[in-house]
């Protein structure tokens, strides 16, 4: 979904096949971090998942005192303070599937095909490189109604709990792979780019032949979506609990009195090939696990709507892409534990990465190289992610340790210090992207070797020093110079496919920074200028490279129209001049300072320059006078526009 809603917003021809009949209805991932809503609310629609979901604000240690009762051990919060505008929330798949919906509608004719089954994948190499190429050809077939609506859930009674099941993913291949031969619609489609979002089971990883490095750990864990009927105190909040010798659990309070819960399943063992017989799990062996780690305290259900048990495995794929042509994403290239939330999360940032990529080059806007990048940059974060969520099952899994001299258990300090540092990955905003013609800054030895500096161009980190290079733009409030309305500078940067230039215009009341800034302005409205130069002359100015002004004078001490070039405001002759364009880092009336220089490490008298790519990570940093590096960033990345 976050790929097709990259291609609506970027005018692409796109479609969307789905092998199920019908959307998900319940169960499946339902965690949302600070930097997928940061994401949402780009594309403008963050606040229906605010409003519907449950936010989750403190996590809750629960574990076993001398005794080996349970007992609260502490209290943290669940999203580090300070660090966005969000925090972490609770919210059914199907409702976030929803949203996307609704966006594709909104933007595009782009639906979901639903039981439509890819049968065969070619992709011609000699082609790849040609830019207006089709060179990927997909065999689909359209399956029957029959086969594309199996009997995907089912209702029964289990002990006292009305419980719903979902068939496993291996069911459906089963299915999927007993119906072929049956008659149905085969079409053949040629594309330009092809992305698998198809899950750990994929078929188009397997067409390509790549493999999953890493391996399933002893861990079982069943889930429980349910109403629970108990006494424990905190069942409204996120609580990780480790019992003495019962095993783990991790209660997700959920929307609409739902609550989710991880449950270790400590008495069943893997057989000699390593695998776990799901067939002797049922709603009633979890739930007795649940009762046992949760003693002395009662748990029971009357409700049960969904629930499912895995075995962790912790695997990353060798490569993320085929040719730069067909790509990889989310559980197809990277599968873990979900109790850390990244799932769904990491998912649709790796599609988020990658979408607005394959739509510049699409649209003949961006070269064919950035899409290197798609691999260099997110397969770093699909190995930090495995790293991080082995040390978090080993400690969640793991039996506490009964003294300091125990050292075969697991130390609850450890945990703690674990999970407090994972916060931040965890919350998605930490993910810095690496030395590339996407990100101009110096090569660590860390960087991998096939993302490429365009033209060398570096960025002066120092004039910016809160605005990482390849992290996301932190965002604080500033106001509008116009109608001194306040806005989270974020919130300027829609998830539209444009690059961004921040125009720090520091303080424009002296004479000689506000001649720097119009000498900066000459030179990108010059004839020739690389604005000038990949924008199309029938397009306006803006329409591939917006720039956004913040100054740091008193409001009241500036005009726009008196104060700032045209270029900074532009004109149009049906509307007018853009009054959307220019801010200020001044006091609100009601919502105080947001104080952007200071946060952001901007020299509030000289200010600077900053791109911003149009995933709102940071591209370049440079002097106001840095027109000509400027311009070699740029000339690394886009393509100059047909003037025809």
């Amino acid at each position: 979904m976050m790929m097709a809603a990259w291609m609506a917003r970027c005018g692409i021809n796109a479609r969307i096949i789905d092998k199920r009949g019908t959307k998900i209805f319940n169960g499946q991932a339902d965690g949302l971090q600070c930097r997928s809503l940061e994401i949402f609310d780009s594309f403008g629609f963050a606040d229906r998942a605010w409003k519907e979901s449950n936010h989750m604000l403190e996590m809750y240690m629960w574990n076993p005192g001398s005794d080996g009762v349970i007992r609260r051990s502490d209290r943290v919060p669940d999203t580090p303070p300070g660090i966005s505008r969000f925090t972490q929330i609770v919210l059914h798949q199907g409702r976030i599937e929803r949203f996307f919906l609704d966006h594709l509608k909104k933007h595009s004719k782009i639906e979901v095909e639903r039981g439509v089954l890819p049968e065969s994948l070619e992709i011609d190499t000699s082609k790849v490189e040609d830019n207006s190429a089709y060179p990927i050809t997909v065999k689909l077939r359209h399956l029957t109604d029959e086969e594309a609506t199996p009997e995907q859930s089912k209702t029964s009674k289990v002990g006292d709990g009305l419980f719903r099941s979902n068939l496993a993913a291996d069911d459906v291949d089963d299915l999927i792979r007993k119906s072929k031969g049956k008659e149905g619609t085969a079409e053949i489609v040629r594309t330009k780019y092809m992305v698998g979002c198809d899950g750990a089971h994929s078929w188009t990883r397997r067409q390509l032949g790549y493999e999953m490095q890493g391996e399933a750990t002893d861990y079982i864990w069943g889930v429980l979506d349910i109403i629970p009927i108990t006494d424990f105190p905190d069942v409204r909040m996120r609580c990780a609990i480790h019992s003495a010798e019962s095993g783990s659990m991790m209660v997700i309070p959920r929307e609409n009195k739902l609550v989710r819960l991880y449950i270790q399943l400590t008495e069943i063992i893997p057989d000699a090939t390593g695998r776990a017989d799901r067939s002797k799990i049922t709603p009633e062996t979890i739930l007795k696990a649940a009762q046992r780690i949760i003693s002395p305290y009662k748990l029971s259900y009357e409700y049960c709507d969904w629930w499912t048990a895995y075995q962790i495995g912790q695997r990353v794929g060798t490569q993320f892409d085929a040719y730069t042509r067909v790509f990889l994403a989310g559980d197809a290239v990277h599968t873990h534990s979900p109790k850390a939330g990244q799932g769904m999360n990491v998912s649709m940032q790796d599609a988020y990465n990658l979408g607005w990529k394959i739509g510049l080059v699409v649209k003949g806007v961006a070269q064919r190289s950035i899409l290197k990048t798609y691999q260099s940059e997110r397969r770093r974060v699909a190995q930090d992610l495995i790293e991080f969520d082995h040390r978090f099952s080993r400690l969640f899994s793991g039996k506490p340790a009964k003294d300091l001299m125990d050292e075969s258990g697991v130390s609850m300090a450890e945990f703690k210090d674990a999970f407090l540092k994972g916060n931040l990955f965890a919350t998605g905003l930490s993910v810095d992207y690496s030395a590339s013609m996407l990100v101009a800054k110096g090569r660590s030895s860390a960087d991998q070797g096939d993302s490429v500096i365009g033209k060398q161009v570096i960025g002066k980190q120092e004039l910016a020093a809160n605005i990482k290079l390849g992290m996301r733009m932190p965002s604080f409030k500033v106001l509008n110079q116009s109608d001194a309305r306040p806005w989270h500078l974020q919130q300027l940067l829609k998830s539209d496919s444009r690059f961004r230039i921040i125009l720090f215009a520091g303080n424009v009341t002296s004479a000689v920074q506000k001649t720097r800034i119009e000498k900066f302005c000459a030179k990108l409205d010059a004839p020739g200028s690389f604005l000038r130069r990949f924008t199309p002359a029938s397009r306006p100015i803006d329409s591939v490279i917006e720039i956004l002004t913040l100054h740091s004078a008193k409001r009241w001490d500036v005009e726009m129209l008196r104060d700032f070039p045209n270029l900074l405001h532009p004109f149009d002759k049906r509307v007018g001049w853009d009054y959307n364009k220019i801010y200020v880092d001044d006091e609100s009336y009601h919502e105080g300072n947001g104080r952007a220089y200071e946060n952001y490490g901007v020299d509030k008298e000289k200010g600077c320059v900053v791109v911003l790519r149009p995933d709102q990570h940071a591209g370049y940093i440079g002097e106001i006078e840095d027109v000509e590096d400027l311009g070699a960033y740029f000339d690394g990345v886009m393509v100059e526009a047909n003037k025809a």
